[in-house]
């Protein structure tokens, strides 16, 4: 089954969207983010995809008290990502009741690290693979590495990754569609199911993500808040 997944990134306690994940580039579409989670999940919504753009530019999770709040206040599973970079971290935020945390930047640098935590957490974590001209990118999108995508992926499998959030950083924000090729080629490589992220635009991305069996899902942000895309829509669409 292909799930269209609605996103709330949080920074400075409200909901906002970047432009090629540039913190100066933000467009700020309300202030009460568990109002706006409580408001995808009555459009259908079947998972919330959540990001704490504080604590990914800064190193540790900013936003605490308002993902407790959405958790708490949803009765469908939530994914938070955005400076999960230790073990205590991901374990505070599970026992807010968070239903799988993610974890990128340390991942992609510290290879004995993420072994770690894949054995300790499973699937409960998600792999979080952000790329800028094919290579991963940490800290917020502000720096590179020399990785590939399907190296990082295939490294981590066998520790327990399980899935992978895929986000093509040049197409974030933009509503310029997905990356469908490299999307694919990630999920044909590994064999891992991958959630595609990044310039969702129309129902047509949807479609053609869908295509690919090894594509689980899309996380759709801006087209959700344009109106681009209708949450209700999608969900009818694949369910």
């Amino acid at each position: 089954m292909f799930i269209p997944i609605p996103a709330i990134d949080i920074q400075g306690g409200r909901c906002v969207r970047l432009e090629k994940g540039e913190f100066d580039r933000e467009t700020v579409y309300g202030d009460d983010p568990v109002a706006m989670a409580l408001k995808w999940q009555a459009a259908g919504g079947t998972r919330l995809h959540v990001v704490d753009l504080d604590g990914a530019r800064e190193g540790s999770p900013r936003n605490h008290e308002i993902i407790a709040g959405i958790a708490m206040a949803l009765d469908i599973p939530v994914q938070v990502g955005g400076g999960i970079r230790d073990a205590e971290t991901a374990e505070k935020l599970l026992l807010l009741g968070v239903a799988r945390c993610i974890v990128g930047t340390r991942a992609a640098q510290d290879r004995p690290w993420a072994e770690a935590m894949f054995r300790q957490f499973g699937d409960r974590l998600i792999l979080g693979i952000d790329a800028k001209d094919g290579k991963v990118a940490v800290k917020g999108w502000v720096e590179t590495t020399e990785l590939t995508a399907v190296e990082l992926a295939s490294a981590l499998k066998p520790f327990g990754a399980a899935r992978v959030i895929y986000t093509d950083i040049s197409r974030d924000g933009m509503l310029t569609g997905p990356n469908v090729e490299a999307t694919a080629r990630l999920a044909a490589e590994t064999g891992l199911p991958v959630i595609a992220s990044g310039g969702m635009s129309s129902l047509d991305d949807l479609r053609r993500l869908a295509q690919y069996p090894g594509i689980e899902g899309a996380i759709i942000g801006r087209a959700l808040y344009t109106g681009a895309i209708d949450l209700a829509e999608a969900v009818r669409e694949f369910k």
